[in-house]
Formats: C-alpha cells, structure tokens, sequence
C-alpha cells in the first residue's frame, strides 16, 4: 500500500488570514494522521481556477491542461494523493462555489484522451469536513460527496461534521472536537 497522501481542498471563501471553523476542525483532524502521511494543503479561493467552459457536446474532448498552470497542478495534486479530502462549509446547502468549480474541471479531465481520469481515482478515498449551524442542512452536500465518490469508484471513507456558525463556535463543540481526533484512524 502505497504510503498515504492527503489532498485537503479547502473550499471556504473567508478572506486571507482568517481561518473558519471548517477548516480550523479539518487541521484538528490532520493533527492525528501518521506521521509519514503527505499532507498537501490548497485554499481553492486563492488557487486562481479559471471558470469551466463546457466542451462535452460540442469539442466533446479536453487537451491535458499546460504544464505550470493552476488546473495542471490541480490535476496532479488530485492523482498524486491518495485521500481526497473535501474542507468545505455549508453553503447554501451545498458546496461552496469554489469546491463546485474544483469538480466543474472533472468533467473535463474525464475526457482528456489518454489520461483515464476515472480509472485514476478509482480506489482512493474521500472524505468531507463540514461545519454549519444544524448538521440536517448538511445532509445534500454530504449526499452530493457520496455522488461523487460513487461516481468515480473511491471510497466514500467518512464524515466529520461540527456544529459552527460564528467564528470558532466549533471550538465548543466537544463531539466533533473528539470525532476529529479519530476520523483518519478508521
């Protein structure tokens, strides 16, 4: 087994040098990992993604993105590790714009001729850290996760929610403080 690599997509849009509850949970959690585990941290507001263009009906294929670009190192940073884990508030119900925009450009790595994108993530693991006011209204971005994850052949390998809103409120929340603690061990 090859030795583990996480990919944290940090998805909040706070401004620079504020760091939200969601991500404040998701470095509690990687505190614990071994520590031979990668660690490779990306805040996806910051990481200057272009928009998606839609080419599936009418190019109906993607070149590899160019060599020194953002979506060529986001590319590579996605195979390299072996868990993908997702850092992403609650927002409107769902995932924040940047997390939707990361797996917009799914769409055109899976048809990247040559590259087999799906057959590439197929086996690694996925894992989603939220935080909001009421976990129910978590539940369609925990779903749409598990979609993505089903979709592609990874293992949907967890769910870390906590109770946030105001800042540091998940400081508080001593369930979820203690499920950080163990959520990469399982």
């Amino acid at each position: 087994m090859p030795t583990p690599h996480h990919l944290f997509l940090v998805a909040s849009t706070r401004e620079p040098g504020h760091m939200g509850n969601t991500e404040w949970l998701a470095r509690q959690a990687a505190a614990h990992l071994p520590v031979d585990a990668a660690q490779t941290w990306v805040h996806l507001a910051r990481a200057g993604m272009p928009e998606f263009v839609d080419q599936r009906h009418t190019a109906g294929s993607y070149p590899l993105p160019e060599t020194g670009s953002v979506m060529r190192q986001l590319l590579d940073q996605t195979l390299a590790c072996t868990d993908l884990v997702f850092v992403a508030p609650v927002y409107w119900f769902s995932f924040p714009s940047t997390l939707k925009a990361y797996l917009d450009h799914w769409s055109a790595w899976l048809r990247v001729p040559g590259l087999d994108f799906k057959a590439q993530m197929s086996g690694k693991r996925l894992w989603l850290i939220t935080t909001n006011g009421e976990r129910a209204k978590a539940q369609p971005m925990i779903d749409s996760t598990a979609l993505c994850a089903r979709f592609l052949d990874m293992s949907m390998a967890g769910v870390l929610w906590g109770k946030g809103g105001a800042p540091e409120a998940v400081r508080s929340d001593a369930a979820a403080v203690a499920a950080a603690n163990q959520f990469f061990a399982g």
